[in-house]
């Protein structure tokens, strides 16, 4: 007669070893994704990033943000009020996008966006790729904003 506890202890093994397999699976396809469309992850960010400069100098009726694409395919955005700059920077091998930008206090540190593809339904083929900052999804529309704002000498969020 064999002893059950035994049986139940090899099937969680099992259990553990399949679970730790089938993940293993999903990084390596969402790492794959990711890699496959991170130019369409970077084309939006820098269409993005273009797009809310020239709505803030639409609603300034002035050139108060310059924006321009360098030869190395950054965005860089000066601010003529406050004679500073903020780059965006796109890292292909890494995945990461980098904003920085001068108008942040000395101890605030760049931002650092990871593009990571990611599961969005019950199969394997239903995925997407977003970026991450500290392991958290971005609103890359509200990250360029508050971005923005501080390079103009402003503060990240307006005050209620």
């Amino acid at each position: 007669m064999r002893d059950e506890t035994t049986r139940q202890a090899a099937q969680e093994y099992l259990a553990t070893k399949l679970s730790e397999e089938e993940q293993k699976y999903e990084d390596e396809l969402n790492a794959a994704l990711a890699a496959a469309r991170c130019l369409h992850v970077w084309k939006n960010v820098k269409d993005s990033v273009l797009e809310k400069c020239r709505e803030w100098n639409a609603v300034t009726q002035e050139e108060t943000l310059t924006c321009k694409e360098t030869m190395l395919g950054d965005i860089r955005i000066w601010c003529a009020a406050q004679s500073k700059q903020m780059t965006v920077h796109f890292d292909s091998r890494k995945l990461l996008i980098k904003v920085i930008n001068a108008g942040r206090l000395e101890h605030e540190k760049d931002v650092i966006l990871h593009i990571e593809g990611y599961r969005t339904g019950p199969n394997r083929e239903d995925r997407d790729t977003r970026l991450m900052r500290n392991e958290q999804p971005v609103n890359i529309d509200l990250l360029i904003v508050g971005e923005l704002r501080v390079l103009t000498g402003m503060q990240r969020q307006r005050n209620p």
